[in-house]
């Protein structure tokens, strides 16, 4: 029982992290630090935390690394982090914390199809847990439509004071309506390549001997290809000095947080579970953001929000019952399989000519 609730725990400590991503992320960003060059401190101090305990550990193989291995393991992290984590930070610049969270959950719809197309998920529609997944999909996208489209009413912040104090003012005297509608699609840009992440990581952890070494490569590869990218798009080298003061301490736990620990218990969560449980779980993370938002930073909130995070919700939990069912259905069937192979006779044919084994048959009998 312990071990079934084990996946649980592990994606709801995921997702807190990425709550505390999504609100240090943000006011760094508002603090004028590049996201090219964020991305890349963070990867680099990743990688220094992460080399020397994949070293110590040995990583428990003597099995070699073949080439090919590798170069899927640079293009899993150019997808997943170079890319991926560029375009996401553009992406917050221009909205905020709860905008990111609340597109966070079309992860898993985008997730459910990429592992389907791949037949890594199977969707029984006739079957109860086939329409349980199907309808927890339709209402996790239900949530991210309303919260996208409905405002509603106010709910004022039980905190009056922010935490964290942009450069630029409120949200809305900083970002004109294009620059909010353009970092919405970047940060569904965003998603759609963790999508990609998720679902070949799945893949590739069938391949590497060690996950603690599958997320230590990746944080080296992504620390290069960043370093590439930093250079690239800021010239400004005032903008890559960093102070004591919230960019840090952003980096230091996007590092160490997020990089090291979160990635890794993805991984373990993965590769138990499978990509589409880790991404369905997403939509705790717009819970944490807007209880967050409303208590601790201060920030108004939007019924629309409430709302389309109750959708979420339901969604996640009737597709975790769905895939919860399926399994055990699955397992019962694979049970009576075995127990129909062991219930069959063996017929050894007897040869009626050997006259001195058939008296030993008679005197056992008797």
């Amino acid at each position: 029982m312990a071990q079934d609730k084990r996946p649980y725990i592990v994606v709801v400590i995921i997702q807190a992290i990425y709550t505390g991503m999504f609100i240090l992320s943000k006011a760094a960003l508002d603090e004028g630090l590049s996201p090219a060059v964020f991305l890349f401190y963070r990867q680099a101090v990743a990688s220094i935390l992460l080399v020397p305990i994949t070293i110590g550990a040995k990583w428990g193989t003597q099995s070699k690394l073949s080439f090919m291995l590798l170069f899927k393991i640079f293009m899993l992290s150019l997808v997943g982090i170079t890319v991926g984590l560029n375009v996401y930070h553009i992406g917050l610049k221009y909205t905020s914390e709860t905008v990111a969270s609340a597109a966070f959950n079309a992860i898993p719809v985008i997730t459910f199809f990429l592992a389907f197309l791949l037949r890594m998920e199977t969707l029984k529609i006739r079957k109860s847990h086939g329409m349980a997944k199907a309808a927890g999909v339709a209402l996790c996208l239900a949530g991210v439509v309303v919260i996208a489209f409905y405002v509603g009413p106010t709910i004022h912040p039980l905190n009056h004071h922010r935490l964290f104090h942009p450069k630029g003012g409120s949200q809305s005297e900083t970002h004109s309506n294009g620059e909010w509608i353009k970092g919405t699609f970047l940060l569904f840009f965003a998603n759609t390549a963790w999508s990609l992440w998720l679902v070949m990581q799945g893949l590739i952890l069938k391949e590497c001997p060690s996950k603690l070494l599958l997320t230590t490569l990746q944080c080296v590869f992504s620390t290069i290809q960043t370093f590439v990218a930093a250079i690239a798009l800021e010239r400004d080298f005032s903008k890559w000095k960093m102070g004591f003061d919230v960019r840090l301490l952003a980096v230091v736990y996007c590092a160490l947080f997020n990089a090291v620990i979160s990635w890794y218990l993805q991984a373990w969560c993965l590769q138990v579970k499978g990509p589409v449980f880790v991404a369905m779980s997403n939509p705790l993370a717009i819970i944490f953001t807007v209880f967050s938002a409303l208590i601790i930073l201060g920030e108004t909130i939007h019924l629309g929000s409430i709302i389309g995070g109750i959708l979420t919700v339901a969604g996640l939990y009737s597709v975790l019952w769905g895939k919860n069912k399926e399994s055990k259905i699955s397992n019962s069937e694979n049970e009576r399989s075995k127990g129909q192979n062991t219930e069959q006779e063996v017929v050894v044919p007897i040869d009626e000519t050997d006259s001195e084994s058939s008296s030993r048959r008679l005197d056992v009998s008797v």
